[in-house]
């Protein structure tokens, strides 16, 4: 019965997102279609509900060969792949308000597991790739919580001299699949509610503690460089 309600739930809200966000998105549609290579909407192929694959809408903040170029599809502080605009969109998450069609759609829900490249999805441990899924994955979750600033993150890595994609592999997902683990665990009203009022406060406040006050259990992990 929540996956129902849920489903109506996000259905209204992205309804009403879009109608109400659609003035404020049309200058940035207009100064993306002005700056970088002058495209606007970015699809990328990821993983979804029941490891079935769609493709994400998120507006273009990097050149279009950046997969193909140094870096790959790993993204730091002050990328040089990074369009004028899309530093901005990244900081201020603006760059995944298009998502808002994905849930229209049924693709996603508001909460759950971020959906990720299936190169990603396949450096999870397999017991997380059996669960991580079995519900619509999230234009917010716990993941993203706690790994907002995952870009900053990965610059600290590279200044290490550490390998980001072995790194990514042997300590970032192993983590992650532990943090999506525990919200499967926990699925229901309460920690979705909880998950979007912390989204909303690290929007506002950027504090890496907020996560935990709203989850004193969740899993923690220090990173050691």
């Amino acid at each position: 019965m929540y996956n129902i309600f849920k489903r109506i739930i996000d259905f209204l809200i992205a309804l009403i997102a879009i109608l109400i966000l659609t003035p404020f998105l049309l200058p940035i549609i207009i100064a993306l279609i002005l700056t970088g290579e002058g495209y606007v909407w970015y699809f990328q192929e990821r993983i979804v509900f029941n490891n079935k694959k769609f493709l994400i809408w998120k507006f273009a903040t990097m050149l279009k060969n950046s997969p193909n170029m140094e870096g790959g599809y790993l993204t730091t502080l002050k990328d040089p792949r990074i369009t004028p605009m899309g530093g901005f969109l990244r900081k201020s998450k603006i760059n995944e308000l298009p998502q808002l069609i994905n849930i229209l759609r049924g693709d996603m829900s508001f909460v759950g597991a971020r959906p990720v490249m299936e190169v990603s999805f396949k450096t999870y441990p397999k017991e997380i790739q059996s669960i991580i899924y079995s519900k619509k994955p999230g234009l917010t979750g716990l993941g993203s919580l706690i790994f907002r600033d995952e870009e900053e993150l990965i610059t600290k890595v590279k200044e290490k001299g550490l390998n980001p994609i072995e790194f990514y592999k042997n300590e970032i997902y192993p983590f992650k699949g532990e943090l999506e683990k525990y919200y499967q665990n926990h699925y229901g009203f309460l920690t979705d509610f909880k998950i979007f009022i912390g989204t909303a406060l690290m929007v506002l406040f950027s504090n890496d503690k907020i996560p935990y006050l709203l989850f004193p259990n969740a899993p923690r992990k220090e990173f050691k460089f």
